[in-house]
């Protein structure tokens, strides 16, 4: 069908060398039309009007499905369009990926090794780790890595966490052999060269002295000193004092424990699963398992950390236990969507509704009190276990006040009627967008199949994730900030914290409330 804002003629489209009229006539004549009949209605040389009579007596209505044409069959909502697909090697490394169309791809190696497996010899171990990604190897050195990685316009990372550590590489298609030899290369084979490791101490020695640029991550670190006794008690960040006994030797050893074959999944995304397979196999066969050992145990105690420095700012965050982690998925869905809810986020925003603008705490809070300059909801889940609450930035002289306005937030989206089915179904959507936008990534979709592999021994598809949100409702999120509410308090500050109230009169009102 061809409506142009001008009179056109099919015979001039078949001027233009694009089909001939011979070959149309022989495509008709084989559908099983009658010729003459289709011939003079769509190769007449007669000008197409936009008068609906003469357009229904040129162009059949597409109301009833055309005689001769067949439709392929429709998949199921249910059906994966390419599902992952997981294999275990023989040594326990577990293989897994999904296709997608598209020229590139993203590979990832992802251990489960972090901070909780650190002993008191190992501690910072992890930090360093992840500082120590792709340099010098048994067959490479880093100048080489860098030369390889740039050659073909690839784009590599780490990230160390509490409980896993991540390595990527995101790259065109066409050099998917290159890419996983190399990834595999810099994972399975570190030497750990003093001169290396000596520049990522001293880095990270600067890292630490220069805490001021970011006091978020210190007080999220101390969060987890003060709030569990155990494996996550322990910190991500290497402290100053564990610097000094750390070389390459204590980071050779931990690895060796660590980086074992059953404690690895090589995920991907944008790759076949047997190409992959293929090209991996021979690689990693001969790594060999580790000894079986029980995933260290944390405790969550609740407690106060303070870090008194000369600023203008005061920031503190007030925290709860998470129970469950990621493997009670019903539950850290319903957190996900209270964080949404919640929101809140910078003074300044030149944001609109996607920015959480329409969260409470920027109704509620930040569009009330000018004197707060940051007040957002949090979260950090595990396996296990987890922290959410909220964390605020105010001058000294405010600090008490945002204190109590937290308080009483908190208080609300644990109080029957206090959120609305309005705030849910918007939070709800709001949720539901930003898990479909970040799996527009390659390389988060392929850290999403390596993690849920790690934690869950298989990837469970994000359907299943989106039915759990459908399901919730406002019960739910009331029940399950109960729960959290009931946990012991974890307080911490970083700033002037002399205005600071109390731990034991902050803790005094959320015991009073149960």
């Amino acid at each position: 069908m061809f409506r142009f804002s001008k009179r056109f003629r099919l015979d001039k489209l078949f001027k233009n060398g694009a089909i001939c009229k011979s070959g149309l006539m022989a495509l008709i004549l084989h559908d099983g039309t009658s010729g003459h009949g289709v011939a003079s209605r769509y190769l007449s040389h007669e000008p197409l009007s936009y008068n609906e009579d003469s357009y229904t007596k040129c162009i059949p209505p597409l109301f009833h499905p055309l005689p001769g044409l067949k439709l392929p069959i429709c998949l199921p909502d249910s059906a994966e369009l390419n599902p992952t697909k997981v294999t275990t090697l023989p040594n326990g490394l577990r293989v897994a990926s999904e296709d997608s169309l598209g020229p590139a791809a993203c590979v990832g190696i992802y251990v489960d090794s972090g901070s909780i497996y650190e002993t008191e010899e190992s501690t910072g171990v992890t930090h360093l780790l992840e500082r120590l990604a792709f340099k010098s190897t048994k067959h490479r050195s880093h100048l080489q890595i860098v030369h390889e990685v740039e050659s073909i316009g690839g784009n590599v990372g780490a990230s160390a966490s509490r409980e896993q550590m991540g390595y990527s590489y995101d790259t065109l298609k066409a050099y998917l052999p290159a890419v996983v030899e190399l990834l595999i290369d810099c994972v399975r084979n570190p030497v750990f060269l003093d001169s290396e490791v000596q520049e990522q101490v001293n880095r990270t020695k600067w890292e630490i002295g220069d805490i001021t640029k970011d006091p978020q991550q210190f007080l999220l670190d101390s969060l987890h000193l003060a709030g569990y006794s155990g494996a996550l008690g322990k910190p991500l960040m290497a402290p100053e004092s564990a610097l000094e006994r750390i070389n390459g030797s204590k980071i050779r050893k931990f690895y060796q424990e660590n980086y074992t074959a059953d404690h690895m999944v090589l995920a991907a995304f944008g790759v076949d699963h047997e190409d992959l397979l293929a090209i991996a196999e021979p690689l990693l066969y001969d790594l060999e398992r580790g000894i079986a050992m029980e995933v260290p145990k944390s405790t969550y105690t609740g407690g106060d950390f303070r870090h008194k420095i000369c600023s203008e700012k005061t920031h503190v965050a007030l925290a709860f236990e998470v129970p469950g982690g990621w493997r009670h998925e019903k539950d850290a869905t319903a957190l996900t969507v209270l964080q949404t809810l919640m929101g809140g986020g910078g003074s300044f925003s030149a944001g609109g509704p996607g920015k959480g603008m329409h969260s409470r705490l920027y109704l509620r809070v930040l569009n009330k009190y000018q004197e707060v300059q940051s007040f957002l909801a949090f979260s950090s889940i595990y396996n296990d276990t987890g922290l959410f609450g909220v964390h605020s930035i105010t001058g000294s002289d405010f600090v008490s006040k945002a204190v109590d306005v937290a308080v009483n937030e908190l208080h609300a989206i644990a109080t029957p009627g206090q959120v609305t089915e309005l705030e849910l179904h918007r939070a709800k959507n709001a949720t539901r967008l930003a898990i479909l936008l970040n799996l527009e990534s390659r390389a988060i979709v392929a850290e999403d199949i390596g993690r849920q592999v790690l934690t869950y021994g298989c990837r469970k598809p994000v359907d299943y994730f989106l039915r759990c949100l459908d399901e919730l409702t406002l019960d739910d999120l009331t029940i399950l900030a109960q729960k959290m509410l009931s946990s012991p308090l974890t307080m911490a500050s970083w700033g002037d914290v002399d205005h600071v109230p109390s731990y034991a009169s902050v803790a005094q009102r959320f015991q009073a409330s149960i």
